[in-house]
Formats: C-alpha cells, sequence, structure tokens
C-alpha cells in the first residue's frame, strides 16, 4: 500500500478513511484543522485527500 510512513503505519496519502485513527490525526495536524470539519468535508465532497483539501481550503 502506497502511503506516507508515520509512527505507527502508513498512511494513504490519496485517501482519508474517517475510521482509521491515525489518518484523520495526521491531516487534522498537517491542514490545522479539527476532526468535525475533515468528517464534513469528508461526508460532502467523498474520500479523495484532494478534495477533502479543496473543500477545506488547504493544499493537498
Amino acid at each position: 500500500m502506497a502511503g506516507l510512513k508515520d509512527k505507527r503505519g502508513f498512511i494513504d496519502k490519496d485517501r482519508i478513511d474517517l475510521s482509521e485513527r491515525q489518518s484523520v490525526e495526521y491531516f487534522m495536524k498537517r491542514w490545522g484543522v479539527t476532526k468535525d470539519q475533515i468528517t464534513a468535508a469528508h461526508r460532502k465532497v467523498g474520500r479523495m485527500t484532494k478534495d477533502i483539501a479543496a473543500e477545506l481550503g488547504k493544499k493537498r
């Protein structure tokens, strides 16, 4: 699986899975947003990182 290596394992850089705490925490820190903001964007545009980043006004 291609992804970013984290202390706990790999994080998929192309998709955000809300059930994977490490993935959500990584993108919360990277983009400086809350879990609720990521969740709302995820529900609105889907699970692709580029789409969520665009919805949040962040660079992928």
